[in-house]
This record gives structure tokens, C-alpha cells and sequence, in this order.
């Protein structure tokens, strides 16, 4: 095992003890009780059953049945999840096979970032996961239920049913993917389309012809964004069966594997080899997926979410534990925007099997923890295919010991890179991260003048006056959790290209988010404390000259010492503050705007 590996967990194991023995605590009050019909009044049962035909009522209340709680995010606005319309007919019916019985539990709100992107509605779309968790807990608290699966994928959704999951420890759960679609245009010939409508070489019809074919089908987008991050992760906590991530919607291997989740949930279950989430996602399941993270280079929003995922099993990590294990866990993979290949080709070269194969060789993941399918994670470096006469047979086999496209995946010993791809930035600016695997190494220190905006709008309008064909550092400040629900903000990315294409040294601060999108532009993000928090990025001034330095790990206005002490903080414009909290549902989220903690934090509103 890796030194740095067990140094780091040691360390979060004891931050975490006192935490951990709480929450391990409630779980074995929780699971130590009569099944739900059980110990539950007459009328309560009756009005849980009541619209369940007759033989699955006399199966869960006579013949004590184990009894699955589905929670879905099934909706046609996300094309990853509108394969989930037809889950629940189809674990009914593997159910009934196997004895036991189903019920929807509840269903949780899922946006598409996509859709929203630049627009109103991507100031709800971090809040969405704490809504997601709210929405988890709501749909589990009917309390009748001896095991979950979970019907989820995208960005937030992944993260919220996984932090509501945690919130009922006791229950066993399987996480059910439902995969990504087929490959269109290239990421990197969408890419090239975004940036000359940018800069006005091409109109709208050009650039929507080019969206359009890159976002074409069912299943998720073949970026490695968060949505496709999610997926890699709850391969590396055992959260999904073995391989399940990145098969196609449509592919006769996932009916296969959608039908044995729900077998394998049953075997989990409270009469069998019980494997309640809670005790299964423990602090070396939160190092491994951390680990996992950085190996395949992936989405800097996980430097949020997970955080408020392992704070919902009692256990606490901040950004100096990514950084420290980022410094010696290789990069193995480089799916675009690290590189050229989407998750099709990733699948196809060795996919997460591959990745976590080599990760386990290397020592650098913790092998005998809990599953879903038993006490060790080796099973998940390998994948499942469909064998026998009527391939019909679901089986798991080893991978080659080769990569099938090293462009794409490599082995341990020969990696992209020796360190992983995200960086721990802090200075007198704050704390922020960037995500390096894809910034060119010549781009890694940026020493510049700072033009400072207060939203993307003012950003793209001084772009197009041609106010920033210089060497500038942007800053993008009032975009944090507490400000307006600390946005993505992809509509920076094609500008910064564009102005870095044409040789100028450019990066971006700011303390709202990139995203797994973030790029080839060096990005300075989540910058914490927020600058609507008091925060230092808030005394900046237009032609301060800031240093980011990936290399050393430094955020810095390199202003005289006692001249910024001295500075008063900034404050946002009253008119913006009051545009970022109205219209079009912002005001239902106040609340999560007040309460919210630090992106470092978790971006928490729970606590």
C-alpha cells in the first residue's frame, strides 16, 4: 500500500472519530429494529399497501417478503435519464421472480446543467442536490422498506440520492445506471465550433447544427464531465455492480445488469449478507473514490460534492487531503476535456475496470472494503459480458493486461502523468483548486493583470470590444454559494480559448464553478472564503497583477502587504443582488443562500 495512501486515511479517520461513531451508532439503532410492517401500526400499513395487488400485499405482510424501495430521477428533460422511464416495470417483474416486492418510493427533482447553462436556472442547479438529498429522505421515510435502489446519474443527482441514501445508513442500496449514448460529433470538433462562434466567425444555425450532433440520443453526454465522474466514482465506493457504468441504454448487457442489481440488492438485504451503505461507505471508500477522481483527471465538482458525501457518513475531508494524494496517484486515463477520446472509446480501451485494475496493482486504493457484491473491490477491475447459447448468461472476466488504446488508458506503470490531475491553490486570495490534467505545462504559472467582473455577461461584453487581447487573469467574483448559488460558468470557456489560441497568457479566478468542463484554460475555482462572504477576492482591483501558480500551489495579488490589509472589501452591485435571488424560483432557495457553508465546506445547507 502507498505510504502517502494510508497517511491520508489515518488522517481522516482520526478528524473523523468522533463524527463516525455517531452516525455508525444511529445505523445500528435503525437496523436493530422489527422490519417496517412489523413494528408499524394497522392503518399505517394498510395506507402503505393499499393500491399494491392482492398477492404482493399478502406476500410483504404475511409471508414477510423483502420488500425494495425504488427512488428515481426519471425524467425525458435529461437524456441520461430518460432510459429510467421503463426501470420500474422491469425490477417489478425481476422482483416478483425472486419473491419479493417493489414499490416507487418517491421520485427527485433532476436538471439538465446543460439546458441551463448561462441561464437563471443554473443558480438552483447546486442547491438541486441538497433538494435531491431532501427529496431521497422523503421518499425513504415511509420506513417500510428492507432495501434501496437508487435510479440516477447526472451532475447533482448522483451526489444528492447518495447524501439522502447516507441519511438511512441502514438500508442496503445499489446504485442503477442506465449509460451513455452513442458517440456523435466529436467533443473536440464541438469545441472548434464554440470557439469561431465566439469570435463571430459562425452563426447560430452553424453552432446549433454542431450542438446538435454532438447531444443527439438517449444516455449520458460523452464528456467526462461530472455526470460521467459520478459513474466512475461509485464504481470505486462498490456502489454500482462491477462494469455497470458505461454501458449503452440500449445494449441487451444492461437489461442484464439492471435486472441483477435487483438480485443482488436482495442478497444485501437484512436476511442475507447484510450490507447496509452505512457501514459500506467508510472513510477508505471515500479515499478510494477521491483516488479514482483523480486518475482519470475528472470533474472538479466532486471537490464539493464529495465532500458533503463523506460529512453524510460522519467522516470529514477537505481539499489538502485531494492535494496530498493527487501528488502521487498517476493519471491513467485522458477522456476529453483531457484529452481527445469521449466515454465510448474510454469503455472501449478498458473503461473504469481498467482504471481501478491498475490503481489496486499500484497500492494505491484500499482492496478489502465492503461492496455491493461482497468484501473486496478486486471484482470491480473486471467486466461483465453476456455468454451462453442465447447470451443470456451474465458473467464477469478479466480484463487484457493491455491497454486497448493507450491514448486513451494506460497501465500504472506507464501513466499520462506520475501526480493526479487536480492542484490545491491558496494565497492571499483564499483557498481554490484547478484541475491541470488538461492545461498545457507551459500554462501551469500565469502572472498577469486582473480585470474583474461580477457575472459572465460583463465578461463576454469586454470580450467582444476586444478589451481583453492581452495577458490578463479574469476574475468572475459574487458567484458563490451564498451569492447566487455558485453557477457553472461555462460561457467563460470558448473566450478564454479563444484569447490563449491567439498566444495571450490568460486564466480565470473565480469563486463559482467550472466543472468537468473546465478545460484547457487555467482555472482558479471555488475559490474560498466566497467574495459575498468577506472574502479576500473581494479587495481586488482592476490591474492588480495576480500570480497563479499550479506548480508551488500559489493564488497571489501581489500587492504591497500593508496597501491590502488596509483595503476595504468590495461589495455587489445592490440591482445584481437583488436579480440573483428573484424570478423564476430563486426566491424559494433564500433559505439554502443564508444557511449554506464554504464550497471547501461541501457547499452544505443541511447543517
Amino acid at each position: 500500500m502507498n505510504k502517502t495512501l494510508i497517511e491520508v486515511t489515518a488522517r481522516i479517520q482520526a478528524r473523523s472519530a468522533a463524527t463516525r461513531e455517531r452516525y455508525l451508532a444511529q445505523v445500528a439503532q435503525l437496523a436493530g429494529r422489527k422490519r417496517g410492517v412489523e413494528r408499524m401500526g394497522c392503518a399505517n400499513v394498510a395506507h402503505a399497501v393499499a393500491a399494491m395487488p392482492a398477492n404482493d400485499k399478502l406476500r410483504i405482510v404475511a409471508e414477510r417478503a423483502p420488500h425494495i424501495g425504488v427512488v428515481t430521477a426519471y425524467n425525458d428533460m435529461l437524456s441520461a435519464h430518460q432510459p429510467y422511464e421503463g426501470y420500474p416495470a422491469l425490477i417489478r417483474a425481476e422482483a416478483a421472480r425472486q419473491g419479493a416486492t417493489v414499490q416507487v418510493a418517491g421520485g427527485v427533482p433532476a436538471m439538465c446543467d446543460g439546458v441551463t447553462q448561462g441561464l437563471p436556472g443554473m443558480e438552483l442547479s447546486l442547491f438541486s442536490r441538497d433538494t435531491i438529498a431532501m427529496g431521497t429522505a422523503i421518499a425513504l421515510s415511509h420506513d417500510v422498506f428492507d432495501a434501496a435502489l437508487l435510479l440516477g446519474i447526472c451532475d447533482k443527482i448522483v451526489p444528492g440520492l447518495l447524501i439522502g441514501a447516507l441519511h438511512f445508513g441502514h438500508l442496503p442500496c445499489v446504485f442503477v445506471p442506465a449509460g451513455p449514448m452513442s458517440s456523435g460529433l466529436s467533443n473536440n470538433e464541438k469545441a472548434k465550433v464554440r470557439e469561431l462562434y465566439a469570435q463571430g466567425k459562425v452563426g447560430r444555425e452553424e453552432l446549433l447544427k454542431a450542438e446538435s450532433a454532438a447531444y443527439h440520443g438517449a444516455g449520458t453526454c460523452t464528456f467526462y464531465g461530472t455526470a460521467n465522474s459520478n459513474q466512475m466514482l461509485l464504481e470505486a465506493m462498490g456502489l454500482h455492480l462491477p462494469g455497470a457504468a458505461f454501458v449503452h441504454p440500449h445494449d441487451s448487457l444492461r437489461e442484464a445488469l439492471s435486472r441483477e442489481a435487483v438480485r443482488q440488492v436482495l442478497r444485501i438485504a437484512p436476511r442475507a449478507d447484510y450490507t447496509p451503505i452505512g457501514r459500506l461507505v467508510d472513510e477508505r471508500v471515500i479515499v478510494n473514490a477521491m483516488v479514482a477522481l483523480l486518475a482519470t483527471g475528472g470533474s472538479t465538482n466532486h471537490l464539493i460534492h464529495w465532500v458533503a458525501v463523506a460529512r453524510a457518513a460522519g467522516i470529514l475531508i477537505d481539499w489538502s487531503d485531494f492535494s496530498e494524494l493527487s501528488g502521487v496517484v498517476p493519471l491513467l486515463s485522458r477522456v476529453y476535456p483531457n484529452g481527445s477520446a469521449d466515454v465510448n472509446q474510454f469503455q472501449a480501451a478498458g473503461g473504469p475496470g481498467f482504471v481501478i485494475r491498475e490503481l489496486l496493482g499500484a497500492g494505491l486504493m484500499h482492496e478489502e472494503v465492503l461492496t455491493v457484491v461482497g468484501p473486496s473491490l478486486q471484482a470491480y477491475g473486471r467486466v461483465p459480458t453476456l455468454q451462453g447459447e442465447a447470451s443470456d448468461q451474465l458473467v464477469w472476466q478479466d480484463l487484457p493486461a493491455d491497454s486497448g488504446d493507450e491514448s486513451v488508458v494506460r497501465t500504472a506503470a506507464v501513466p499520462f502523468n506520475a501526480s493526479g490531475g487536480l492542484k490545491l491553490l491558496q494565497g492571499n486570495l483564499g483557498r481554490a483548486v484547478i484541475k491541470v490534467s488538461a492545461v498545457p505545462e507551459d500554462r501551469h504559472v500565469i502572472e498577469a493583470p486582473a480585470r474583474i467582473f461580477t457575472d459572465q455577461e460583463a465578461m463576454q461584453t469586454a470580450f467582444k470590444a476586444g478589451e481583453l487581447d492581452r495577458d490578463v487573469i479574469v476574475i468572475v467574483r459574487f458567484q458563490g454559494p451564498q451569492a447566487n448559488g455558485m453557477p457553472e460558468l461555462h460561457k467563460l470557456t470558448p473566450p478564454l480559448a479563444v484569447l490563449q489560441g491567439k498566444g495571450f497568457k490568460v486564466a480565470l479566478v473565480t469563486d463559482g464553478r467550472m466543472s468537468g468542463a473546465s478545460g484547457k484554460v487555467p482555472a482558479a475555482i471555488h475559490v474560498s472564503p466566497e467574495a459575498l462572504a468577506g472574502g479576500p477576492l473581494a479587495k481586488l482591483r482592476d490591474g492588480d497583477l495576480v500570480r497563479l501558480d499550479a506548480i508551488s500551489g500559489e493564488l497571489t495579488a501581489l500587492v504591497p502587504a500593508a496597501e491590502w490589509e488596509a483595503r476595504e472589501l468590495a461589495t455587489i452591485a445592490t440591482a445584481q443582488a437583488l436579480e440573483n435571488g428573484a424570478g423564476l424560483g430563486r426566491e424559494l432557495f433564500a433559505g439554502m443562500r443564508r444557511n449554506v457553508r464554504s464550497a471547501e465546506e461541501g457547499a452544505i445547507s443541511w447543517l
